[in-house]
């Protein structure tokens, strides 16, 4: 029950995200004032580094790693759904980005292309640690969530700080990886 409601608060959080972006000039004109007071300057090779190893597609070598391990220990059926989850997030958050056809903030830089809602990066990052807290949080205790949840704060703020994103973007990326991750942890765990 209690997975049905988070998933049913992510989708509406999303929903009411795409549907603010694409009919409220106000709901923008507030993401832009925020984006703007939240991220003053757009320096740090730090952020760089960050951004390039949560890179989406990095993230798929990531999650091929992690999948080869948990057959190598004899898990393949874990390890199909490691791969499965991560690529139906990262189908939807595709598809997503085509619908909605939001533009980059004004700054961002030359390296960032195609459109902004939702973030590839957060979407990645969220997915691959929420699948990791799925599989190995109960052994490794609560530091190891801890832990997460910092890499995580660190991939949004070189998202933002990058002005790659605005905090909807964000807010959204994360939505959609939570609506992703709960439909697969349901199919999987009825397999």
């Amino acid at each position: 029950m209690e997975n049905w409601l988070i998933l049913i608060v992510a989708a509406a959080i999303l929903l009411i995200l795409v549907f603010k972006i694409k009919t409220s000039r106000r709901f923008n004109l507030f993401d832009h004032w925020l984006h703007h007071k939240l991220v003053r300057q757009r320096d740090g090779y730090s952020w760089q580094v960050i951004t390039f190893l949560n890179d989406p597609k990095l993230m798929v070598v990531w999650a091929v790693l992690l999948a080869s391990e948990l057959i190598d220990q004899g898990h393949p059926v874990t390890a199909l759904w490691v791969l499965a989850t991560l690529g139906f997030t990262d189908l939807a958050g595709i598809i997503l980005k085509k619908l909605v056809r939001r533009r980059r903030p004004i700054l961002h830089s030359d390296l960032e292309e195609g459109y902004s809602f939702p973030s590839g990066h957060v979407l990645g990052a969220t997915t691959m640690a929420l699948i990791l807290v799925q599989l190995f949080g109960k052994q490794l205790g609560p530091w190891f969530g801890i832990v997460l949840v910092a890499l995580w704060l660190m991939v949004v703020v070189s998202r933002l700080s990058l002005k790659a994103h605005y905090p909807s973007d964000i807010i959204g990326a994360t939505s959609l990886a939570i609506c992703c991750f709960s439909i697969s942890q349901q199919i999987f765990l009825a397999i």
